[in-house]
Formats: structure tokens, sequence, C-alpha cells
């Protein structure tokens, strides 16, 4: 089970330590004066975790795009924050000079916190404004994806990353209900989806 992080948000939300953080510390076998990426900052969790074994010769680069994890970042001289994605890890390595690295970690995929938060849009719990952005400084939207792409698009989205059986029936019905239909919020999403959602009577 999941630990709590001593990170908790304005709102009350808490990021949490993965399942899996002591067996993902480990399989680094961090040395003390090594130079190490954590690749998804979100809590600090791992990075604090990393930070731990290293000595005061050890470097931490730490990235992450979701602007409100910056409060979680915490003052140590032997990390550097880059708010950023990491897929343009290797162009900010180079600049700050620190290839080769001694290891790499990424916890991919959307944390607890972005659940727990209705209004980053990413709960099927809780309401909020369809938004799904890791980045909130980007325009595209999920109001904007399921408002403006064509039935294709939007099929092609279902079973590539959500793996959704009826993909082809659920686009071509959003499509055609979409224009008569507000889709601002979790919950309008939800009452739209709900005549075509397997398993409904």
């Amino acid at each position: 089970m999941a630990k709590k992080s001593d990170s908790i948000l304005s709102n009350g939300a808490a990021y949490h330590t993965p399942v899996l953080y002591a067996e993902a510390l480990e399989a680094l076998q961090i040395k003390p004066g090594g130079v190490y990426v954590d690749c998804t900052f979100g809590g600090g969790g791992h990075s604090k975790g990393i930070l731990e074994q290293l000595n005061q010769q050890g470097k931490l680069y730490a990235f992450d795009q979701d602007k409100e994890v910056q409060a979680n970042v915490f003052p140590d001289d032997r990390l550097v924050f880059i708010p950023e994605n990491f897929q343009h890890l290797y162009r900010f390595l180079r600049f700050y000079n620190a290839l080769p690295v001694d290891g790499i970690l990424a916890d991919l995929g959307v944390s607890s916190y972005q659940f727990d938060t209705g209004e980053r849009g990413f709960s099927s719990r809780f309401d909020g404004p369809l938004d799904m952005r890791m980045n909130i400084s980007q325009s595209l939207t999920a109001e904007t994806v399921l408002m403006t792409y064509d039935a294709a698009r939007l099929q092609k989205i279902f079973e590539q990353y959500g793996e959704v059986t009826n993909a082809k029936t659920l686009a071509m019905h959003i499509v055609k209900n979409r224009k008569n239909a507000a889709l601002k919020t979790m919950e309008n999403f939800k009452a739209m989806l709900h005549p075509v959602v397997m398993g409904n009577p």
C-alpha cells in the first residue's frame, strides 16, 4: 500500500510515494558521488530517497512539467530542478554538463494527487473541468479534443491510449451528440457516455 509523503498541497491533496519505492531505489545501485536523474519529481519522494544516499559530490537532476509540483521542491545544493517535460532530458543534461549519468528513474503516469484533484480533470470520482493537461501552460485540453477532433482521431485515441473495446461506437456517439450537449466537465462527459458505455442496461 502506498505511503503518504510529506507533500501536502494547499487544497489538502497529497502526493504519495509508490508501492515499489525501496525496490526502485535499490535497482539504481546509487553511488554516493554519482549523477542521477528523476524524470518525474512529483511530491519529491524518489528525489529525497536518492539524495539521502548521495554525498556532497553527488548530483540529482529532477524534471517535472507540472507547475504545481514546484511547490514541493526543497532546498538542496545537490538538487537541480528543471520545470520541463523529461523529453528534453538530453538537451538539459548537456547544458549542465552532466553527461554521462549513473542512473535514471522514470515513474511514469498520472499521480494520485492529480486523480484526487477534481480541477485537474483527470478524475472520474470528482467533478471538474475536462482539462487533463499535465502541463497547465499548454493550450490543448481534453475538452478541445472531444469537441473538435473527428471520429477517426477520437477512435484512435480511445483504442491506443484507453484500450476501449467499443472505441468506434464511442467516438461516433461523441461526434454526433457534442453539438447539442455541453462537454465542459467530467460529469457532462459521463452523462453523454452513459448510453454507450458497455455494461449499462
